[in-house]
């Protein structure tokens, strides 16, 4: 079993709970970050472990990946300019960011000598598919954003490299749930906000498809899958979810109707959205055991606490999204 793991993107959305994660399994944990969105606390309960380290530095620096990299075991490569906004804002760096410096990363990781190798996809890279219907990692892959477009570029070069290094590309669902370093700006997450806050909600594409996983299911999905046997992951792609937790955003809001019977709703009709698909998620349930232990309705309740608690005063503030 790998021992010493670097963590890029560390300090963000779902790194902050792998690193987590990582630390409490005993392992020695480096966490590359930027900081793109200033020094948020996200890391600040792991900074008194002697077996985590943080590097402030940036993915695309030759010097700083080197730095990470030494006597690194493996790595979890989550870095990355997330979501379709912030793509579309800034092409160049999503570009650089999210096809250019994975594809060093690769290349470096395994001339340290790193064993394992997973990257952090999306299933996005779907894009639309048949609603009768579930995709899975033998699908088709239809990306409409240049979000998607750098994920399934990226996927290919980390399955191009060649050598010993075990390389693992995980297609996530949509992630929710609270984290250290909090967002309101994921789907799950921004409805319970609006509701919660202003007792009302406007559903833009009630009818699309999409899959969902809580952010502490998606690092355990992380985890399990670097201490699998090398074999049964090497060279392969997973879907990162459960087949259960694929709603409509329609299925979203009759979640928050049972919460909020008194909040008032509102649907505009989107037809020009082309993302709509719901994935199986079976592959890495048949062979790594897998399977979601919150649903929608889970993370839906303690974001509800959360926001009643007054422990974030304001949800809208900038440093809550990307």
């Amino acid at each position: 079993m790998a021992e010493t793991i670097l963590v890029t993107g560390g300090a963000g959305y779902v790194g902050s709970v792998v690193v987590a994660e990582l630390l409490e399994r005993d392992y020695e944990v480096r966490a590359l970050d930027v900081l793109a969105h200033g020094s948020v606390p996200s890391l600040l309960p792991a900074w008194g472990n002697k077996r985590f380290h943080f590097i402030h530095g940036d993915v695309r620096d030759p010097e700083a990946r080197r730095a990470a990299l030494k006597g690194t075991d493996a790595v979890v490569h989550l870095a990355a300019i997330v979501g379709d906004p912030a793509c579309a804002r800034q092409p160049e760096l999503a570009r650089e960011v999210n096809l250019e410096a994975t594809r060093a990363l690769v290349r470096d990781s395994a001339d340290a000598g790193a064993e394992r190798f997973i990257f952090a996809s999306t299933c996005s890279n779907y894009g639309r598919t048949d609603k009768d219907g579930f995709v899975d990692e033998k699908s088709e892959l239809k990306p409409i954003s240049l979000y998607a477009e750098t994920k399934v570029g990226a996927e290919r070069e980390v399955l191009a490299s060649n050598g010993s290094m075990a390389r693992t590309c995980l297609r996530f669902a949509t992630v929710f749930g609270v984290s250290p370093r909090m967002r309101f700006d994921l789907t799950v997450n921004e409805f319970t906000r609006d509701v919660s806050m202003q007792g009302r909600l406007v559903v833009y594409g009630e009818q699309f498809w999409r899959p969902y996983i809580h952010v502490r299911d998606a690092a355990r999905a992380i985890v399990l899958t670097l201490e699998a046997p090398a074999e049964d992951v090497a060279g392969d792609i997973f879907n990162a979810g459960d087949t259960r937790e694929n709603y409509r955003k329609l299925d979203i809001v009759t979640l928050m109707e049972e919460r909020f019977p008194k909040a008032t709703f509102e649907y505009v009709r989107k037809d020009e959205d082309p993302r709509d698909y719901r994935v199986s998620f079976h592959k890495l349930a048949d062979r790594l055991g897998f399977d979601a232990a919150r649903t929608v309705g889970d993370g839906i309740d303690e974001l509800v606490a959360l926001l009643r608690s007054g422990f974030i005063a304001d949800p809208y503030a900038p440093v809550y999204a990307n």
